[in-house]
């Protein structure tokens, strides 16, 4: 490792929160809000609700597995280094099909918004032009894409903020105070739980994005403090973000029946505000998902270069960091490149596969606690039942309950994925004669060197 240029730590708590929450795309509670309330039938606020409970036990296994493990590689390092080599590869390769894809799916939905409101330019330009500008600001370097997304996710929130005001205005107006105290968009006339329960399914995927912060490891100052607490702070963030919006969105349109499930939003957006506030809020959900690409695109860039690091992707590509930007410019430009496939493709196909790697992921990383637990590991088995134990099994529950609820087509994919998975570990390692692999984690071997 001597000589080799590495990750530049520079990042402190809240650039790591900004860039969980950018991840997370806080807007994307009112752009998905539609299909949301039809599926759980006018109970939104509780389909969040369930959802975040399930998330914050992840989140809570993620942040114990950060601290015992400061390591860049998140759910496939903690898997490998907790159980085995050859589980946390299939961790890995499950995780490459949500995270390697997720900025694809983060720049078409964003061009698709602007294609509708420039329906005579093509889509591919939009494409291109997100993948473009992205892919400059990632590599130019970690802190000046901070930068950038704390601009962008301060005029998200300013939007989102005006639109839940104007929503709670306009309940307010026609129910007065008592209207705003109402528990139907937690438990509506005759809707059934489990209708709630599949809108949790939905729900959770606009969690993603907490657990990316920890693909950030090796960038941040002080990270067996920093990045449990960022964990922490960004799950439950967006628990309060989700809830308060999907609660107030709903009182404001009560039920489910809307005239495009899709664009229910914008919908609403004219409903509560004016047509200048619709465009404002077209406007500002195009911003969210360019400063969701950014985030999206710097985590994977640097997921791939801790698998290339260890050797499991071929290091003379994934593994090495530029010796002017100290960023993974070969990753970074890969991940664009695989932007340009979403011109051929529309965001209920390419955002059908992207799950299943996240809650498989998410399932690994409560298997680690407990396995950590169970090995009797000082810094797990201190933590005692509740926390090493109990917690990890009920977040992995509920992440396993979510694999089995996702759309078949995705399941079917996930697996197919995982096979082909299965099949290169099985090379990799010479029909399992040897171990994959291992990596000597940075901070392992010496302190990550500054610019």
């Amino acid at each position: 490792m001597a000589g080799q240029v590495r990750l530049k730590q520079s990042l402190g708590l809240w650039s790591v929160v900004l860039f969980g929450l950018a991840y997370m795309a806080p807007m994307i509670v009112l752009g998905t809000f539609g299909p949301l309330a039809d599926t759980s039938r006018g109970t939104a606020a509780m389909a969040y609700s369930l959802g975040a409970v399930g998330i914050t036990l992840t989140a809570i296994s993620y942040a114990i597995m950060a601290r015992v493990y400061p390591v860049a590689g998140s759910a496939y390092s903690y898997a490998r280094k907790s159980i085995n080599a050859s589980f946390g590869f299939l961790v890995g390769w499950a995780m490459l099909l949500d995270y390697f894809f997720i900025p694809m799916v983060i720049w078409l939905i964003g061009a698709s918004f602007l294609a509708t409101a420039f329906p005579e330019l093509p889509i591919g330009l939009w494409i291109t032009l997100f993948v473009l500008v992205t892919s400059a600001i990632n590599i130019v370097g970690i802190v000046f894409a901070s930068r950038i997304n704390f601009i962008l996710m301060v005029l998200q929130i300013l939007v989102l903020l005006a639109f839940i005001f104007l929503a709670g205005r306009s309940v307010f107006a026609l129910e007065g105070p008592g209207g705003l105290l109402s528990l139907k968009p937690f438990f509506g006339d005759g809707v059934p739980l489990s209708a709630s329960i599949a809108g949790a399914a939905l729900a959770a995927y606009a969690f993603l994005g907490f657990d990316a912060v920890s693909t950030l490891t090796e960038e941040t100052v002080d990270a067996k403090r920093t990045i449990p607490k960022a964990v922490i702070i960004v799950a439950l963030s967006g628990a309060v973000i989700f809830i308060l919006s999907a609660y107030l969105t709903q009182l404001a349109h009560p039920g489910f029946a809307f005239s495009d499930v899709d664009t229910a939003a914008f919908e609403i957006a004219k409903t509560i505000g004016s047509d200048l506030f619709a465009t404002i809020f077209l406007f500002t959900l195009v911003i969210t998902q360019f400063a969701a690409g950014i985030a999206a695109q710097a985590s994977v860039g640097r997921f791939l270069f801790a698998m290339g690091r260890d050797g499991v992707l071929p290091t003379a590509l994934f593994g090495q960091v530029h010796r002017k930007f100290r960023t993974p410019v070969y990753n970074l430009l890969l991940v664009g490149a695989a932007g340009f496939v979403g011109i051929f493709l529309d965001v209920t196909t390419s955002t059908s596969f992207i799950n299943f790697g996240a809650f498989m992921a998410f399932t690994a990383v409560n298997l680690s606690v407990i396995n950590l637990y169970r090995r009797r590991h000082p810094d797990v088995f201190s933590l005692g039942f509740w926390r090493g134990l109990l917690i990890p099994a009920a977040g992995g529950l509920f992440d396993f309950f979510m694999l089995f609820n996702l759309d078949r087509n995705a399941q079917i994919l996930g697996v197919i994925w995982l096979v082909l998975g299965l099949l290169y570990l099985t090379y990799l390692t010479g029909l399992f004669k040897k171990a994959p692999p291992e990596m000597i984690f940075a901070d392992e071997s010496a302190e990550l060197s500054e610019a």
